[in-house]
């Protein structure tokens, strides 16, 4: 199964963003990713619509953040390019006749809300900001 990158590449892109100055276009953020910049503008419809970041148009336009990185977290950006279900596993039979089934379905489905519930919360604590400043000391600049 592939998985969803959308979350890890916008929060690339955002990064990027937050250090470039002036707006960025699709095509430059596209060249970036690897991708096309119709599927840019897609994903960043998502970004736009929730208010962490504007378009521009016309010369000198392109996407700028709007919202204050230390405000936004990993898991606003997540719903905000509406990136799937945490966990796509679960149960063939949601209402199985198998006492077996059952009990297995029952054990996986706990372990799921569980790991779910840390891991959202985790996303809802970290913020963009906090990724900003790691990305400056990876990069060897403290600001």
């Amino acid at each position: 199964m592939r998985n969803d990158s959308r979350l890890s590449r916008m929060l690339h892109v955002l990064l990027h963003m937050a250090r470039h100055d002036g707006p960025m276009t699709s095509e430059a953020i596209a060249r970036m990713l690897g991708t096309n910049p119709v599927v840019v503008r897609r994903t960043m419809a998502g970004l736009r619509d929730a208010g962490y970041v504007r378009s521009e148009k016309g010369h000198g336009g392109g996407w700028a953040i709007s919202a204050d990185l230390e405000t936004v977290s990993l898991l606003d950006v997540h719903r905000a390019v509406g990136g799937p279900r945490i966990f796509a596993i679960g149960s063939e039979h949601s209402n199985p006749d198998c006492a077996v089934e059952k009990a297995v379905n029952a054990a996986v489905e706990d372990a799921l809300r569980e790991a779910e519930a840390l891991l959202v919360a985790r996303l809802g604590a970290v913020t963009l900001g906090e990724l900003a400043r790691g990305f400056a000391v990876h990069c060897g600049r403290a600001d």
